[in-house]
């Protein structure tokens, strides 16, 4: 039997939960005894070896690159990350160790600290799952650590994908900025808790026009943009369903539309600045774990509240991709925190998988971000009831989360 302070026992397969991560400097440069190197530059990241037995594995990163770089080991779902090493300078050597499970991953380095990354490539881990036992202070602190990871990523990303689809949207090249606004909203969806807690910050960034309406609040943001780029008929209906569409509204001008994206890239870089605060790491410190786990039941949330309605994304009808993503957020936010959970409540937790997996599965039917989803409006009524069922399949036992893992 696992006593409570020896009790994180992580389960075996691809991807499993938690992993206890470290990093340490390392001036000598090249590799210690027994780790993987890592040769990070500009454009490439390139590591030792593409597998690895499970247990204690350790990588030492050397970036003869241009940029501050970072290096990843991501789950294999290619967004929860198991370890990160960051502010790894020109010319400097730091180390990563995890212990790592049996499962697939991917390994990539970000110059820059910013964008998707360059060098991902598959990485396995074979034997068998390994007991990890610590103090539940420092397993917690490292899951902590762990999402803060998460939330930087996604804003890293963002960031670039913001300046790419103003850039189309303020050039006129609506056609491309259409094509981006789904995926450089999912970005954000992944995270959007962490925005929520900033006071105008997530209105100027994500306000639908019938909230800024209702709150007194100039209209700004990725669904002002939106209403641009699919102008509405003029006999549709705002998201109350009662006004015209074009009451009091018409197509915004070159300088309009200037002032709407340099807002917009203003308010996410803003978002950017902030998660990579002392603010942010003492918030999520002081917050602890119930933060991670009120953020997994928060992005549900999120979508029972807007996706669920198709009133998210009213001109563009892309709010399946909004929905995805707020699960895949929840979700990771959950991986996070699940071995917690599991020593408390087992069946609490399988509800939780199965919920997970059975929402992925219909949305699944309907299309992925990378590839594209349908319209919401081509949802029947059925299709919708089915995952509203879903959602709320899941959302019942995720709201026990929280409680759970602070027990």
């Amino acid at each position: 039997m696992i006593t409570p302070r020896a009790y994180l026992a992580l389960a075996a397969g691809a991807g499993a939960a938690l992993l206890l991560t470290g990093c340490v400097a390392n001036d000598q440069g090249g590799s210690s005894s027994g780790a993987l190197a890592v040769a990070a530059d500009d454009t490439s990241c390139a590591v030792d070896a593409a597998t690895s037995t499970s247990g204690t594995v350790a990588f030492d990163v050397t970036n003869s690159g241009s940029q501050v770089t970072e290096f990843y080991l991501l789950a294999d779902d290619g967004l929860r990350i198991v370890g990160e090493v960051e502010n790894i300078a020109p010319g400097a050597s730091r180390s990563l160790t995890v212990v790592a499970q049996p499962g697939d991953y991917f390994t990539l380095c970000k110059p820059g600290m910013v964008g998707e990354g360059v060098g991902r490539a598959a990485f396995s881990v074979t034997g068998d799952a390994v007991e990890v036992s610590g103090e539940d202070a420092e397993v917690k602190e490292q899951a902590v650590s762990l999402y803060g990871s998460f939330v930087k990523d996604q804003v890293e990303q963002l960031v670039p994908a913001v300046d790419a689809f103003v850039a189309a949207y303020e050039s006129g090249d609506d056609d491309a900025a259409r094509e981006q606004f789904p995926q450089t909203r999912a970005f954000y969806e992944r995270i959007e808790p962490v925005a929520e807690s900033l006071g105008d910050l997530d209105p100027h960034i994500d306000y639908r026009e019938v909230d800024a309406v209702a709150e007194g609040l100039d209209w700004t943001g990725f669904h002002r943009i939106e209403k641009d780029l699919w102008v509405p008929a003029e006999d549709a209906l705002n998201a109350d369903g009662e006004t015209s569409a074009w009451q009091d509204w018409e197509p915004s001008t070159d300088e309009q539309r200037a002032e709407f994206g340099d807002q917009l890239v203003a308010d996410v870089a803003e978002l950017n600045d902030y998660v990579h605060s002392d603010d942010f790491a003492a918030a999520l410190t002081d917050g602890g774990i119930g933060t991670i786990s009120n953020g997994a039941i928060g992005l549900l949330d999120e979508v029972a509240t807007g996706k669920i309605s198709g009133e998210e994304d009213w001109w563009s009808g892309t709010d399946l991709y909004d929905f995805q993503a707020n699960v895949e957020g929840s979700k990771n936010a959950f991986e996070i925190v699940r071995d917690f959970a599991l020593t408390k409540d087992e069946d609490l937790v399988a509800s939780i998988d199965d919920g997970y997996a059975a929402l992925e599965d219909a949305l699944a039917a309907h299309g992925s971000i990378e590839d594209g989803f349908v319209s919401y409006s081509e949802l029947s009524d059925d299709d919708k009831r089915d995952l509203s069922d879903l959602l709320n399949a899941l959302a019942e036992p995720l709201s026990q989360l929280t409680a759970t893992v602070l027990e």
